[in-house]
Formats: structure tokens, C-alpha cells, sequence
């Protein structure tokens, strides 16, 4: 009774302490949004708002039109002039509102073949002094507070080409900000000091163990799911019903179309290989197309389409990588498309990609638990969710996440391929199948059994190894082998299989030798493997076949791109800096939103080089760890698992030294390799957090209903004796974790990356800058 009193005391002061907390943490949050981030406010409640300032000079560069819009007419004096009196730190742009975005007809007639330009880079000077360039929509109020600390006159610049048209109608000085509480702003805040929480050194999850066969956890990972799969069915739907087809020409140039994989879904529908695209006659007969001077000369001459980033063999155009997700997704949704009236008739790639990139998510995630559970049988629930949240972030996915156009089609499908094919080998094991087998032998005749292996439906075993299902072996092989007719790299994971399974290889060859086990039988996980390998590779050897005259050609050489690709070849010189830009280029930090910047490339001899912001170990520190795999084996309690990882290391290392010497820099291309070293990161993590050290709860414990209780229990057992160390370290860890969190998704407002979000979504873009509007 005196337990229980204690117990239940023990229970209430945690409790409070926890909610008193809780409370300080919620009411800290408020404080930075009330008087931080609305600092502007307090910093102006004091302003004139001085009538004065109404009245604005036009620059001669501006001509103000009938329809209220500005029309630039010489850039080098495109200016708006006002007095301030110096009683405001801010001024504000105000917006021309006879222009919206519901009655475009005037400005249409008005604009004709001119745009309205609502997202513009403006410059603000203060009593003569130059100010910084930044950008403002004019859809954002937020953003159209400028700072400037003017006591006479400011004057603001709009950067922008002659013919411009800008929906600007003055620009006030002497103004107060509003107060404004922006709830996406503080919803972002409460997901950190949710995660802070969950992860600080003596939560609830670093005591609670991780359990896949616990209803309640897999609730709560279908629930951490849940947002991505709102998010991704909401964008596909509206990518299916107001998508229009993604091709643009220019005059003089090349031809971009998007739509590479619908194009390609039509060609296979149409029975051939080659695609249903015009091809000029000039260029059909050209000597050699592929050289970059040819082109220009074709361009110059007005021949058109020459379609970029196509390959072109013998007077076709084709798609080179990525033939299976145009069978699997493009082809049935363009034979159904009659069928869903209102909706694309062919299938956008951004939507193809959202939809195998949240099949990564899924199935990446599995495989992580399973890695974790299989290594580590008595790992946490907070190391099994800092896993996830690494190799999320490590894999590079936020980028596909991110451009999701036919680029990301090969690459996400072939992540997803890859982790589904691991998880279900790493599934094949049947230990209880191996417990059931050797009580049957205690009872039975050994050399008998030793004859006559068990003969269980769909599991093979040998004796001394850990029986595998058959149809887990076949599946994975199938996931694996269709990399190449997505991203053909991928299918050097297969390699990882043999480590994973070599018991079972070294076993069966030894059987044999002793002649212990029918031929019949040792066949069985040899086909299981290389039938469905073959099913595969060998129709889309002849694809190849069909297209290009070789089994292992993917006419990736003859895509028509910035250099004569039949004739590259990477400069060495260019090979270590390369790889040391994939790994380690470090961060840019510059003086404006997000404060970080394309950082940049230098090489030796030209290569080709797509803007990154920073090397993947500088954005997932963790990732180094993966070097240390090769030296844990006793720390495991899976060795074959070990030895797998530490392939998973080695492929990687492949696999980025190949994209160094044939692709050059590629943010992209990241995630071919990463998803492989991050793995091995997480085996080295788990060791450097003491998870190998955990044992199971105690028989006496599992029957407590007391939650105090067996919490308690296990940080008695584990914690206390890591003392400090342990508590450092996983403040260490979370910190460098929410450090790659905020830089990764920084990284995607970063200006001068390919697909910047500045161009295509200007109001998100300008909303989460406007949330910095003291810093800015």
C-alpha cells in the first residue's frame, strides 16, 4: 500500500511538472510571436501616419496608364518618390486594386501579349542612401512592408525589364505595421517544441521500446504518415484536374516539353518505341545533331522542334530512362483518361512522382523499422523515430519532393522499387519457422533430418541457417531487377543481397559438396532469385534491343543536351572535386531570406554543374557516421544485417563515383547514393546512442499497469548508468537534427536553384519571408 502511495505521488509530481513545462514552453512560443515577430508593430505604433506622404513623384522611367498600371518604360529611372518625416522605420507598397485576380479582362485587353508582373524586385533608397533589393508580391500584404529608416525622402526602385507592367499604386512612408498572428507561423513553431519533447534526453520515447507488433505504434506511425498522404492526394487530384500540358518553345531555341513520359505512354500504346514527336527534316539529315555547333547553326536557321533533354537515334526522338513507371502509371492512366471526364488526358508527371515518392516514404520507413528491430531487438521508440527522420532527410527526398517534373520520374520510382525489394528480403528470414524445425529434430532421428530438409510451404531451409520464405526472396528480386527500366544504377542494390544471405549460400554450397541436399531443393532460392530477375531484365534488353541495337544501350548518349554527349568524357581533373561538392560543399550564408544561398562550384575544366546549396553531409551531418559500419560487427545482434549495411556503404560509394565521372554535379542525383549511406549512419548512430545495450523488460515489469513504473524500470536499468554522457549525446543528436530539419527546408526557398520557388509559387515564397519581416 505504501508502494502504491508512493507511486501514485511519484506519477502527480511528474505530471505537473511535465504540464508546468509544457505551459512555459506554449507561453514562450506566444512571447516570440507576440512581441518578436510582430516587433514591427511595437517598433511603430508611434508613426505619423502623415497624410502627406500620399502624394508621389513619379520617376520618367514609369508611365502611369489608364487602367491604373504602371508601365516601365526605361528601367535605369523606373522610381517612386515620398516625403517621410522619419516617425516610421517602415513604408508601405501599396497595390494597384483595380486590378485583381478575378477581373482580368480590362488588364488582358489592356496587356495583351504583356504580363502583369505581381511578384517584383523593388530597391528602397532613404534619404539618398541605397538600400538592399529584395522581392514583394503585391498578393502578400505582408510583404509589402519595406523597411527604411528615411527622414526626407525615399524612394523606390522597381527592378524590372522595360515593358513591365506593375499593379503598384504608391508607396507611403510614415506608416504604423499592423499586428498580425500568423498561425502557420506559430503552427511551425509548436511542431519544433513538439519534437524538442518528444526527443529530449529522458522523454517518454527514449524509455519506451520499440514494438512492430504493438497496435498502438503502428497507429501512431499511420498517423505521422497521415500528412504526407492528405498532401499528396490533395496535389494529385488537383494536378489531375487543372494541369495543362508542360511545354514551352522559344524563338531561336529549343523546344522544353515535360511531358517526356506521356509521350512515351503513347508510343508503347501505339506498338513502338520511338516517340510520336515531329522531327525537322534539317536536323534528320544533320551530320552529326549531337554536336552543340550543328544545333546552334539549325537554331539560328529557324529549324524547330529540337526537342532538350530527348534522345535522338536515327531520325526519332525516345526517352531514354524510366520506360517501366511509363508502362505502370502513364500507360493505364491514358488508356482510362476517356473514362474520368474533366480530368488530364495525359498523366503529369509532378502527379507520378507524388505518388511514388509517397510509396518511398512508406515503404523507406518500414525498412528503416525493420533495420532498427532486427539490429537492435530492444531499441527505442525515440532512436527508431530519429532513424526515420535521418534517412528522410539523408536520402535527399526532399528534393523529389520538391521538383517533381519528369526529371524525378526514374529516380523516385527506383527509390521505391529499392527500399520495397530490401524490406521484403530483409522480411524472407523465418526464425520461428528455424525453432519449430529444431524442436522436430530433438524429437527426431538428426541424420534424417539432415537428409531431408523441412518442407514447409513457400520456406526453404538448410540446416544451421535461418529458414527464408521463398515467395519474400522472389518478391524482392522483382523489386530490384525492375531498376533498369527506371534508374539502371539502382540495380547494383542486388549486390547487398549477397552478404544478407550468405549463411544461407555458404550452407548450401557445403551441402551440396557433401551431396546432403537434392539438386531440387538447392535450386529453389537460386530461381526464386533469377527467374523473376530475368522476367524482368530480359524484356527490357530487348526494348533496348528494339531502340538503340544493344541490350545494355539506354541512348542516355544521344539525349540532345548543353554538350555533345556521344563524344563526352569526363575530365579526371574534375572526378575529386566533384565527389568532395557531393559530400562536403559547405553552406553560404548571406544577408537576406532564407540566409542561405547557392553555393558555388568551381571545376578545374568544364562539367556540368546544377546549383546546390550544400554537400548532403553538410546537410545531414549523421550521414559521415556511415564510414564507422565496417568496425561495429560485435555490436550487432544481426551480423548478416551488419555485413549488409556495410555493402549498403560500399554501393554507395559506387554508385557516387560513377555519377561524379558520367553526370557531373546534380542535386538530384544525390539520391541515387544517399538513401545507401544513410543507412549504415543510422546501424553507427544506434551504437554511438548505447541502443545495443538495452535489454528487455522483465517479466515482473510487463505485468505493472503502472506507466511510472516501467518507465522508471528501464531508465534505472539503461540511463542512470550512461549517466551524463548519454544525456549530452542526445541533446547533441537532437540539435544536429533540428539543424538539418530548418536547413533542408530553408533550402527549398533558396533563390537560384533550379525550379526556384520564387518562380513557381511567389506567395508561398513571400508569406514564410514576411514571417522575418524584422530581420528583413
Amino acid at each position: 500500500m505504501r508502494n502504491l502511495h508512493r507511486n501514485v505521488s511519484l506519477t502527480l509530481r511528474k505530471g505537473r511538472t511535465k504540464l508546468l513545462a509544457l505551459l512555459v514552453a506554449l507561453l514562450a512560443i506566444a512571447s516570440v510571436e507576440i512581441i518578436g515577430f510582430n516587433m514591427p508593430f511595437w517598433s511603430t505604433l508611434s508613426a505619423s501616419t502623415d497624410s502627406a506622404s500620399a502624394s508621389n513623384i513619379l520617376g520618367p522611367g514609369l508611365q502611369q496608364r489608364d487602367d491604373g498600371l504602371l508601365e516601365i518604360t526605361d528601367p535605369t529611372q523606373a522610381f517612386l518618390e515620398v516625403e517621410a518625416d522619419g516617425s516610421s522605420s517602415y513604408a508601405r507598397i501599396d497595390p494597384d486594386t483595380s486590378i485583381s485576380d478575378s477581373s482580368e479582362q480590362d488588364s488582358e485587353s489592356a496587356a495583351k501579349d504583356k504580363d502583369i508582373v505581381k511578384s517584383l524586385y523593388v530597391r528602397v533608397d532613404s534619404d539618398g542612401i541605397a538600400g538592399k533589393t529584395q522581392s514583394v508580391d503585391v498578393r502578400v500584404p505582408r510583404s509589402l512592408y519595406v523597411h527604411s529608416n528615411a527622414r526626407h525622402t525615399i524612394r523606390l526602385w522597381i527592378q524590372e525589364p522595360a515593358g513591365s507592367l506593375i499593379p503598384i499604386a504608391a508607396i507611403r512612408a510614415n506608416v504604423r505595421v499592423p499586428f498580425h498572428i500568423d498561425w502557420l507561423r506559430v503552427a511551425a513553431m509548436i511542431v519544433v517544441l513538439v519534437l524538442i519533447m518528444l526527443f529530449r534526453p529522458h522523454s517518454l520515447l527514449w524509455n519506451t521500446p520499440l514494438d512492430t507488433k504493438k497496435t498502438s505504434q503502428r497507429l501512431l506511425f499511420a498517423v505521422a504518415l497521415l500528412p504526407f498522404a492528405l498532401m499528396s492526394i490533395f496535389r494529385i487530384i488537383w494536378l489531375l484536374r487543372f494541369s495543362q500540358p508542360s511545354s514551352f518553345h522559344i524563338d531561336g531555341g529549343y523546344t522544353y516539353d515535360f511531358d517526356q513520359y506521356g509521350h512515351l505512354a503513347d508510343a508503347l500504346i501505339h506498338g513502338h518505341t520511338w516517340l510520336d514527336l515531329p522531327v525537322p527534316q534539317a536536323l534528320a539529315q544533320a551530320d552529326n545533331p549531337y554536336d552543340t555547333a550543328v544545333r546552334d547553326q539549325l537554331l539560328a536557321q529557324g529549324t524547330t522542334p529540337i526537342y532538350w533533354d530527348y534522345a535522338f537515334y536515327e531520325g526519332h526522338w525516345y526517352s531514354y530512362f524510366g520506360v517501366l513507371p511509363a508502362l505502370l502509371l502513364f500507360v493505364p492512366y491514358r488508356l482510362l483518361s476517356p473514362l474520368l471526364p474533366g480530368l488530364s488526358t495525359s498523366l503529369p508527371s509532378d502527379a507520378a512522382v507524388l505518388f511514388l515518392m509517397f510509396g518511398f516514404l512508406v515503404f523507406g520507413s518500414l525498412l528503416i523499422i525493420r533495420i532498427v528491430h532486427m539490429a537492435f531487438p530492444h531499441a527505442s521508440l525515440a532512436f527508431a523515430s530519429i532513424a526515420l527522420t535521418l534517412f528522410a532527410i539523408g536520402s535527399n527526398s526532399y528534393y523529389l519532393w520538391f521538383r517533381t517534373n519528369f526529371y524525378s520520374v526514374p529516380i523516385s520510382a527506383s527509390l521505391l522499387l529499392s527500399s520495397l525489394g530490401l524490406w521484403l528480403w530483409l522480411g524472407a528470414f523465418r526464425p520461428r519457422h528455424e525453432q519449430s524445425r529444431n524442436l522436430a529434430a530433438s524429437e527426431s532421428n538428426a541424420a534424417s533430418q539432415t537428409a531431408n530438409p523441412i518442407r514447409t510451404r513457400g520456406i526453404w531451409a538448410i540446416l544451421g541457417t535461418t529458414p527464408i520464405s521463398l515467395p519474400h526472396l522472389a518478391s524482392g528480386a522483382i523489386c530490384i531487377a525492375a531498376n533498369v527500366g527506371c534508374r539502371p544504377a539502382f540495380a547494383l542494390v542486388a549486390l547487398a543481397g549477397l552478404p544478407l544471405f550468405s549463411d544461407q549460400i555458404i550452407a548450401l554450397k557445403r551441402a551440396l559438396k557433401n551431396h546432403s541436399v537434392s539438386v531440387a531443393h538447392a535450386l529453389k532460392p537460386i530461381l526464386a532469385v533469377t527467374i523473376p530477375a530475368v522476367l524482368i531484365t530480359v524484356p527490357l534488353a530487348w526494348y533496348n534491343m528494339l531502340r538503340f541495337g544493344s541490350p545494355l544501350n539506354f541512348g542516355n548518349a544521344y539525349q540532345l543536351t548543353v554538350t555533345d554527349m556521344t563524344a563526352h568524357h569526363t575530365d579526371w581533373a574534375n572526378v575529386m572535386p566533384t565527389l568532395g561538392y557531393y559530400l562536403l560543399l559547405p553552406l553560404r550564408l548571406t544577408h537576406r531570406f532564407p540566409w542561405i544561398g547557392i553555393s558555388p562550384t568551381p571545376l578545374p575544366q568544364w562539367g556540368y554543374a546544377e546549383p546546390m546549396v550544400a554537400g548532403i553531409v553538410v546537410l545531414c551531418p549523421f550521414l559521415a557516421l556511415a564510414v564507422a559500419i565496417p568496425l561495429l560487427r560485435k555490436y550487432f545482434a544481426n551480423i548478416l544485417l551488419r555485413n549488409m549495411l556495410t555493402a549498403c556503404l560500399g554501393i554507395g560509394t559506387l554508385i557516387l563515383v560513377v555519377d561524379s565521372i558520367q553526370g557531373g554535379i546534380g542535386w538530384r542525383y544525390i539520391a541515387d547514393f544517399a538513401w545507401l549511406l544513410a543507412m549504415p549512419a543510422i546501424g553507427t548512430l544506434a551504437v554511438m546512442l548505447g541502443e545495443h545495450r538495452r535489454k528487455p523488460l522483465e517479466s515482473s515489469t510487463l505485468q505493472q499497469s503502472d506507466l511510472a513504473s516501467r518507465c522508471e524500470h528501464i531508465r534505472s536499468s539503461d540511463d542512470s548508468r550512461l549517466g551524463i554522457g548519454l544525456w549530452v549525446l542526445r541533446c547533441i543528436v537532437v540539435v544536429i537534427l533540428l539543424y538539418s530539419i530548418v536547413i533542408t527546408a530553408m533550402s527549398g526557398f533558396v533563390s537560384g536553384r533550379d525550379d526556384a520557388m520564387l518562380r513557381s509559387n511567389p506567395e508561398l515564397w513571400h508569406r514564410v519571408a514576411s514571417w522575418f519581416l524584422p530581420l528583413l
